[in-house]
């Protein structure tokens, strides 16, 4: 299995992740409950270095086992170069988790070409030749799991259009990957988070500018409440568990109710 699993026993023992965009948000959540299930976890990052560590000690802090590596996605040769720092640190991947993502809120009419590229180039186009690249190195009935959102399926939003547009080409790339795969027991699934809590988000969610930005976004899901990293990260756990096994081929509405 390449570099030893962590200490900690669980679900994931001896299974390799490697989750994109794993230092901060979504990512992070999802990195730290794949190293508590067990499995040696590859967090990777863009730009923040720092992050990355600070997630890798947290895994370690709890009994697991990861390691940071940097490729900056969206640049020419950002697949090699990822893949080029994992095979550094493991010979094999049982867990890939396209996390990795860029947003921007830009109407039809003000979206220019290189915004356009920018966001098909990190949201769509890394993960497809992340996961062409990586098929070779994953391992017989390993998993895939794409983070997609629940604008590439929600009520029209032209403000983000383009960036819902990436997410729904996604979508599309999972369906299909699904059965190109599945021959070798490898499942293929989109995880679609609603509005959540990161870092990323706290600018509008929390900004003094729109103090009814929290209870809207609560409103909006049928539990009254804004998600939280962890209630991705769980349903990305089981994805990436034994007891996904039966499930490919699917877009996993984790709005918390949103789209209801």
């Amino acid at each position: 299995m390449g570099a030893s699993a962590g200490k900690q026993q669980g679900r994931l023992a001896g299974k390799t992740a490697l989750v994109t965009g794993g230092s901060r948000g979504i990512g992070r959540g999802i990195a730290e409950r794949l190293g508590r299930d067990g499995a040696l976890v590859a967090v990777h990052y863009g730009s923040n270095e720092e992050a990355a560590k600070e997630t890798v000690a947290a895994i370690e802090a709890a009994g697991g086992a990861a390691f940071a590596i940097g490729a900056e996605l969206g640049a020419a040769g950002d697949a090699q170069a990822l893949w080029s720092a994992f095979d550094a640190h493991a010979d094999g991947v049982d867990i890939l988790v396209n996390n990795a993502g860029v947003s921007t809120a830009s109407s039809f009419a003000d979206t220019d070409e290189a915004e356009y590229d920018r966001l098909f180039a990190v949201n769509m186009k890394a993960p497809y030749f992340i996961t062409q690249l990586g098929a070779e190195r994953l391992r017989d009935g390993g998993r895939i799991i794409n983070i997609s959102s629940g604008l590439s399926q929600a009520a029209v939003m032209p403000e983000i259009l383009t960036y819902a547009m990436t997410k729904g080409a996604l979508d599309v790339f999972t369906r299909n990957l699904s059965k190109v795969l599945g021959p070798r027991g490898i499942t293929v699934n989109a995880v679609a988070p609603g509005i959540v809590d990161t870092d990323i988000n706290a600018a509008w969610l929390r900004g003094e500018e729109n103090k009814d930005a929290w209870a809207s976004s609560a409103a909006m899901s049928a539990l009254g409440r804004v998600g939280d990293p962890s209630d991705i990260a769980d349903v990305v756990a089981f994805l990436a568990s034994d007891d996904g096994r039966w499930v490919t081929g699917q877009w996993i509405d984790a709005t918390g109710g949103s789209l209801a």
